[in-house]
């Protein structure tokens, strides 16, 4: 489900289940936080960039709504929180991680993007909130990162729309930072950088103190969702 390869200084990370959009399990955001954060215990010999993207012409369609579809209020605050946990790791991870965007990025898997430092798109990827069409939303830290990203009107527009667009808006909009036919030439151009400075400037840059409250808020607010819209997510599997 993910698969994990070093090749210098760059870690490859691949979400590795094509079949489903490479949409996350709770197996696989374990192991997809286990890869993330393995690069700290290599310190500074070890990876400077992870290069995050997924197999099979997709990034991710987000949370698999199979799993989904069957948690309780309990669990659905617990699955928030591990989703938040893996996004927590990439943030804070001292490697720069790149999100390399082919095709659909949906839900969770646009809200691990957002978490990454940087993100590059291919010409026909996509973005899209979409879990407010069936009572929901993505409750992986998007709330926390969105406006961040977006700032707070476009951000409100996009996700309480629930509307896909395409690369060349999300360059606009500042979703991606760049378009690119091999998103990977990024990370290959970041990690000709020093890897301390690399470290030390996204230090600085992701100095936040206030996300913790805000994610725990996100977390309660799915779960209260999953309580009213839990037969709804069934359905769309039906």
């Amino acid at each position: 489900m993910i698969d994990v390869e070093t090749d210098g200084r760059i870690r490859n990370v691949t979400l590795d289940r094509p079949e489903a959009r490479n949409a996350l399990t709770i197996d696989g955001l374990e192991a997809l936080e286990a890869a993330i954060r393995d690069v700290d215990e290599d310190g500074r010999n070890g990876p400077s960039v992870i290069y995050l993207h997924g197999r099979g012409g997709a990034f991710s369609a987000g949370a698999d709504l199979n799993e989904v579809a069957d948690l309780d209020r309990r669990e659905a605050v617990e699955f928030a929180r591990l989703g938040q946990r893996v996004a927590r790791a990439i943030e804070d991870s001292p490697a720069v991680v790149v999100a390399g965007i082919e095709g659909p990025a949906r839900g969770g898997g646009l809200e691990l993007a957002l978490a990454c430092d940087v993100r590059v798109g291919t010409p026909d990827s996509s973005y899209g909130e979409p879990g407010v069409t069936f009572g929901l939303f993505g409750a992986w830290g998007g709330t926390v990162r969105l406006p961040r990203v977006l700032g707070e009107g476009n951000a409100l527009e996009f996700a309480l729309s629930g509307r896909v667009v395409d690369a060349e808006a999300a360059l606009q909009m500042g979703l991606i930072s760049r378009i690119e036919d091999e998103p990977r030439a990024v990370a290959e151009e970041i990690v000709g950088n020093a890897p301390d400075a690399l470290a030390a400037l996204k230090r600085r840059l992701r100095d936040d103190r206030e996300r913790a409250t805000q994610e725990r808020l996100e977390a309660d607010a799915f779960g209260e969702l999953i309580d009213a819209h839990g037969d709804d997510v069934a359905g769309l599997l039906e």
